[in-house]
């Protein structure tokens, strides 16, 4: 099973993608990873990559939608499938990828949408801690830890994210719906997309997912 999984910032797709992955036995791969792994490697993609992005320049489609590819092709335990965090970010690339993968085992199956309302992202954007020794991840408002920034595991003090205020995240919701909704009108009708309601706790979420999953 190859799936998309799609969402605003704070939706929690890092949460469930972790889940999903235990569960279904698949290769979870964000963009980053694959950004990461071309760079380090030194591949004529990952150098062109790095070229742009040392400018300030964004990456351009082509660039990315082959690094996309060719890392799923490479991979060397290709597992139950993949399950892809932060791509496609464009309508542009997902026509490219289904472009590239149709007929292949590649070839995206279903599409998950983490819907959360504006109001509640914006209690778990503005919210979050997070503890920079152990990495653990906290909320002001859904997770607070027993004191007050202080860190449950380690004991180390609590950080916020300088971008994790609610102005910073109208101009990313803005930059989502410009880019990344036409995405999803774009699957909806080929019947792979399923709208998960992410706005309720983590007990109530996952059962719904991992049965929409089991379909």
């Amino acid at each position: 099973m190859n799936i998309f999984i799609m969402g605003a910032p704070g939706s929690g797709k890092g949460t469930f993608s972790a889940q999903i992955k235990e569960e279904f036995n698949l290769n979870h791969i964000s963009t980053g990873d694959i950004f990461r792994a071309n760079i380090a490697g030194g591949t004529e993609l990952g150098l062109a990559a790095k070229a742009y992005s040392e400018k300030g320049l964004l990456v351009p489609d082509e660039i990315t939608n082959k690094m996309v590819k060719e890392y799923l092709n490479n991979l060397e335990d290709k597992k139950n499938g993949y399950l892809l965090d932060g791509y496609p970010r464009t309508l542009d690339q997902a026509k490219a990828f289904e472009e590239m993968t149709k007929g292949t085992d590649l070839e995206v199956d279903k599409i998950v949408l983490m819907d959360v309302s504006f109001d509640e992202l914006t209690r778990r954007i503005t919210g979050r801690r997070t503890c920079k020794k152990c990495g653990e991840i906290y909320n002001i408002y859904s997770k607070p830890t027993k004191v007050e920034g202080i860190c449950d595991n380690c004991g180390s003090p609590l950080t916020q994210r300088k971008d994790d205020n609610e102005e910073s995240l109208k101009v990313r919701l803005n930059e989502y719906a410009n880019n990344t909704e036409p995405v999803i009108a774009y699957y909806e009708p080929k019947g792979i997309v399923s709208k998960i309601d992410a706005s309720k706790s983590m007990e109530e979420i996952w059962p719904v997912l991992k049965e929409t999953l089991k379909k």
